[in-house]
């Protein structure tokens, strides 16, 4: 979870080797994010997958057919059928009707256009799954919605998701790890249950305030602990949030 303008995009920019940072090391999936060579390269783009803000579909095209940009680019020799065949199965995991296929996101409501985002990060069925504020500009109950479906899919997918929010409702409904980013640097990287009980200001205000009050007793159980997280090769949930 992140503060807002601490540098969560460009955290997550340059974790999937879009950003070049200034100094440090970036590894993910066990190579360098900072090299420039094809394969390298390569390998990030085909195991990751990414719901940018607002989906950040392509405009003239329809849901289809963005679901099918990382497909033909990286299975091109498949079939044009196939190819439609794969984006619809992707369509409808994201809890997308099946006529959403063939509209335009200018078609769609925010929601939607969310879920063919979603359709399009899970094209190459990638192990790992990065959101940036999947629930911004949703009202409460679409952002409920879509919290569950994340949930839904990490756990039956096997996904690792990497998911940037400020959101507390959720925080606290799907993330089983928490990092916590303000001062330009990563001040706190733990399960809620421990995040919650850290001596820093900004912290203590932010889980200890009325909505996260609300958030943690809208749960019908605990906030899920770090058994899952016990290695990053393992299937988990890790959020990011900044003040």
């Amino acid at each position: 979870m992140l503060f807002r303008s601490t540098g969560k995009s460009v955290l997550m920019r340059a974790i999937l080797g879009l950003r070049r940072p200034d100094a440090g090391e970036v590894e993910v999936l066990g190579v360098d994010a900072r090299a420039d060579d094809p394969q390298t390269r390569l390998h990030i783009e085909r195991n990751t997958g990414v719901l940018f803000q607002d989906g950040a579909l392509f405009s003239s095209l329809s849901v289809g057919e963005n679901v099918q940009v990382p497909l033909k680019e990286h299975h091109g020799e498949l079939p044009d059928r196939w190819h439609y065949e794969l984006a619809l199965l992707k369509v409808k995991l994201a809890g997308l009707p099946a006529d959403a296929i063939d509209k335009l996101p200018s078609q769609l409501s925010g929601g939607m256009r969310k879920r063919a985002g979603l359709a399009r990060a899970l094209a190459l069925d990638p192990p790992l799954l990065f959101l940036d504020e999947p629930t911004a500009g949703l009202d409460p109950i679409g952002a409920a919605a879509f919290d569950r479906l994340i949930r839904t899919l990490q756990e039956a997918l096997g996904l690792t998701v990497f998911l940037i929010t400020h959101d507390l409702d959720t925080l606290y409904a799907i993330c089983d790890r928490v990092a916590v980013l303000a001062d330009g640097k990563v001040i706190a990287n733990a399960p809620l249950s421990e995040i919650e009980t850290i001596d820093h200001p900004w912290i203590q205000e932010y889980f200890h305030g009325p909505r996260a009050r609300a958030a943690r007793a809208a749960q019908p159980h605990p906030a899920p602990q770090d058994g899952q997280a016990a290695s990053t090769a393992s299937p988990r949930t890790s959020g990011t949030t900044t003040p």
